[in-house]
């Protein structure tokens, strides 16, 4: 690799490291194995650097990797085991998981519960759900990103908002009203 290619990759890690890192915990529920899983996608992406063509696109070629990289180790034998959510730690860039800053009031705990629940939704759904709804993806995007049809996206966007409100029943009014 270049040095020009070098420097881009480093500035492209250094900007994006901490939206990796965000999005591998809401889909795995796991600050370490979200580390584990950027880390992943970012050997990918260092092999696949000096190829490529718009590297404005890498963003989007490390979040699909990132997302493979996460139902690929939920295939896996041995990994039926759902790690309990950890919330409290902050982010490198000063923000929590869901994206706020210390201090900043956005329904925690309702933030608390979305994220909770999000960690008991299949792990299929749960990556459709964090797509479409926490990176605000396309279902076109989305689509390519999980290799499925637009049709299966929608699909599995469904049963997926289906299984959150089934896990949370009544609790979000409750939690809206107190």
């Amino acid at each position: 690799m270049s040095p020009e290619q070098e420097r881009a990759f480093d500035e492209f890690v250094a900007g994006r490291y901490a939206a990796l890192r965000r999005t591998g915990y809401l889909l795995c529920g796991d600050w370490h194995l979200a580390e584990d899983l950027v880390q992943t996608t970012l050997v990918k992406l260092y092999a696949r650097w000096p190829r490529l063509r718009e590297p404005a696109a890498a963003y989007g070629y490390a979040r699909t990797t990132l997302v493979r990289a996460y139902v690929d180790t939920r295939r896996r034998r041995g990994s039926h085991e759902l790690a309990a959510p950890d919330l409290g730690p902050l982010l490198e860039d000063g923000r929590t998981a869901d994206g706020r800053r210390p201090g900043e009031q956005a329904e925690p705990a309702r933030r608390l519960a979305l994220l909770a629940a999000l960690a008991q939704v299949s792990p299929a759904y749960r990556a459709v759900l964090v797509l479409r709804f926490w990176e605000d993806q396309s279902i076109e995007s989305t689509a390519a990103a999980l290799r499925q049809s637009t049709g299966a996206v929608k699909s599995a966007t469904n049963r997926g908002l289906a299984q959150l409100r089934a896990i949370l029943g009544d609790s979000l009014h409750e939690i809206a009203a107190g």
